[in-house]
């Protein structure tokens, strides 16, 4: 299949994985994904920009020979994950003379990681350009987007920017370039919940600095390309910035339904104050769409029955996963049910500490709810719409 021009020269010669249905052996794929690899031919040099997923690498490699690539002068590693590093040993069995062009910590990694002999790398610095001839590679490094060793190329004479892993997707395509649409959106923000929103701050610069930059197109290493780099910007600013948005989600998990009662109860109440809510069965839906919730929340109301004296396991895991996540909630509540005694929050407010919010006081009750009970949580629905308005989402 011959590859895809996207630009003067600049071509798409990655794959998609249309099967593979977990990433990371944590994340799952709704839609496959892609791993992206670019093809930049200068007048004088030609270069590579991130390879491929090792499983792919035949297949990879045999496309390269299909559109004729006889000379490959660099190899650009933005980052040494395996996803985009991890044929770099057959390109250079491939290109002998090829060179690895990346930053310090990502040479560190490679070299660990993949056995890249150190003298293969030639290790770039901040704002240092290659030539290629008629174009020319200028390496911005932006660590802390996604991991310390991350970097972007800028090909300064088309004005288009790879960015590796930021600002990508999990996602596959017949044409390389975005088709903007419900699907993508979710696809995006989903991509950004589970792996950029941890490093939100970062994400949060970086994204202005390539608003500023005023690129005429973002070439990431997962999903489509972008023509419209203000459709994939504009949704960033929105999720990295510091306002939250009028909801409150509310995951939990429930042995005999009391539990459940009481979040049904609260989530009817806090409706009825004209706040949105998301409820989350920890058991049977998908943590990514949590995680996509966890990005726009201002409350986290997690619900939990209790187990041997302490909260259910589950219930333990998605509170450390959403203290990993870092979303930017102002405020959280526990609420559950227990049977015969113990501590039902302890654990959970100590996972959730981190995330530096404000707890509305928790509501734990043995067995099922009473209407002293439900009174208690209307006093809570109150205390939580209290909360939104004094931060002017209601």
């Amino acid at each position: 299949m011959k590859f895809q021009e996207i630009k003067n020269n600049i071509y798409y010669c990655g794959l998609n994985d249309c099967d593979r249905r977990i990433f990371d052996e944590l994340i799952p794929l709704e839609h496959g994904t892609s791993y992206n690899s670019y093809l930049v031919k200068g007048s004088e040099k030609t270069a590579i920009i991130d390879t491929m997923y090792p499983p792919k690498t035949t297949e990879y490699i045999k496309r390269l020979v299909e559109n004729q690539i006889g000379k490959v002068d660099y190899i650009v590693a933005n980052h040494g994950e395996q996803d985009h590093s991890g044929s770099i040993p057959a390109l250079l069995e491939k290109y002998p003379n090829a060179v690895v062009l990346t930053n310090p910590k990502c040479a560190e990694n490679i070299k660990s990681m993949l056995h890249i002999p150190e003298e293969k790398i030639r290790v770039v610095t901040d704002g240092e350009e290659i030539s290629l001839g008629d174009k020319t590679l200028k390496f911005i490094f932006a660590p802390g987007v996604h991991w310390p060793d991350t970097m972007f190329t800028y090909i300064k004479e088309d004005n288009v920017i790879c960015t590796c892993d930021f600002l990508g997707a999990h996602y596959t395509f017949s044409d390389v370039f975005a088709v903007e649409s419900n699907e993508l959106y979710k696809s995006a923000k989903r991509y950004y919940a589970e792996i950029m929103m941890p490093f939100r701050m970062m994400c949060k610069r970086y994204t202005k600095m390539i608003q500023d930059m005023k690129v005429d197109m973002i070439l990431p290493s997962h999903g489509p390309v972008h023509k419209n780099p203000d459709y994939i910007l504009d949704a960033y600013a929105d999720w990295t910035s510091d306002e939250p948005k009028n909801l409150v989600v509310m995951p939990y998990v429930s042995m005999y339904n009391s539990t459940k009662e009481m979040i049904d109860y609260l989530a009817g109440k806090l409706e009825e104050k004209g706040i949105k809510t998301f409820k989350f069965d920890i058991v049977d839906d998908d943590l990514g769409d949590l995680a996509m919730e966890l990005v726009d929340a201002a409350t986290i109301a997690m619900g939990t029955s209790m187990v041997l004296a302490g909260p259910h396991p589950m219930a333990v895991n998605v509170a450390y996963l959403a203290a990993v996540l870092r979303p930017k909630a102002k405020f959280a509540t526990l609420l559950g049910s227990y049977g015969w005694g113990g501590k039902l929050f302890d654990v959970i407010a100590d996972l959730l500490a981190p995330l530096k919010i404000d707890l509305v006081e928790p509501l734990q009750i043995k067995g099922k709810p009473t209407e002293d009970d439900f009174k208690k949580l209307d006093v809570m629905a109150e205390s939580i719409y209290e909360k939104h308005k004094s931060i002017g989402l209601v």
